[in-house]
């Protein structure tokens, strides 16, 4: 089990980003955590995989844990050695390299498992085994997303941890990403996945966090929340009776959250 225990991360030394955020990420399951901007859903991640102090942060409090042993004290290539990969918000492949390039780059910690990773990869994108010798940067935006998963897939994380991979992509291309989760959950990858786009989430994920302003305010099954009142209004646009608001209802809108109240 992936664990993030009381976690309190400051930046700066001065901006307190994270208030004491726990969750947990059991095995085999997809667990989605959902916020708007700045809610501190990608500092979440930043403090599980070790790239805080990349962008001036530290956890003061709190700590993470991976089937009961601390590795929020370790760096980033063995916390990925551990069993943790993570995709970006904004894809961030090396554009300059090729398809297969870019996937070897992500197999750089476990060399000895090269080919099973290019081969597991090429079996859940066929797209990118077309691809493989085209340059990244020519891709489409869902092309890129998915070499991004890819690349994390090649050191066989346990968990898998997600930031925005909806982000910018066509609906039909969101389906896409969407059932290509789900299968690679159900080869056996857990799944921490962070997402503005409540709807394609809680359709996947068995268990789903509400964070606001560096708290968690929700701790609920998926199907749970996808009930909620507000946050169907508030993240699935929909008010009582299932019905989308206008932009002029939501522009006029005055009614606060519950867990803000």
């Amino acid at each position: 089990m992936l664990a993030v225990e009381n976690l309190e991360v400051v930046y700066d030394d001065v901006l307190l980003v994270l208030k004491g955020v726990s969750l947990t990420v059991p095995d085999g399951a997809i667990v989605a955590l959902l916020g708007a901007n700045g809610a501190g859903k990608t500092t979440t991640l930043r403090a599980i995989t070790g790239l805080l102090g990349l962008h001036r942060g530290e956890i003061t409090k709190g700590r993470v844990a991976l089937d009961g042993r601390r590795i929020d004290q370790l760096d980033t290539p063995e916390i990925v050695r551990a069993g943790i990969g993570q995709v970006m918000e904004g894809r961030r492949v090396f554009a300059e390299l090729s398809v297969e390039e870019n996937l070897r780059v992500g197999g750089y910690a476990r060399p000895k498992q090269l080919g099973d990773g290019l081969d597991r990869v090429y079996g859940l994108f066929p797209i990118l085994k077309e691809r493989r010798g085209q340059v990244a940067g020519y891709l489409s935006g869902g092309e890129q997303q998915m070499l991004a998963i890819g690349r994390a897939l090649m050191t066989d994380p346990r968990y898998l941890l997600l930031d925005e991979p909806s982000l910018g992509l066509a609906p039909l291309v969101v389906a896409q990403i969407r059932d290509l989760l789900v299968s690679i959950n159900r080869q056996g990858t857990s799944v921490l996945l962070v997402e503005q786009n409540a709807s394609m989430a809680l359709a996947i994920a068995g268990h789903g966090y509400v964070m606001e302003v560096g708290k968690l305010v929700l701790d609920k099954p998926a199907a749970v929340l996808a009930e909620d009142e507000d946050v169907r209004e508030f993240y699935l646009g929909l008010h009582k009776g299932g019905h989308a608001r206008s932009f002029r209802d939501v522009k006029h809108y005055r009614r606060r959250k519950r867990w803000l109240s």
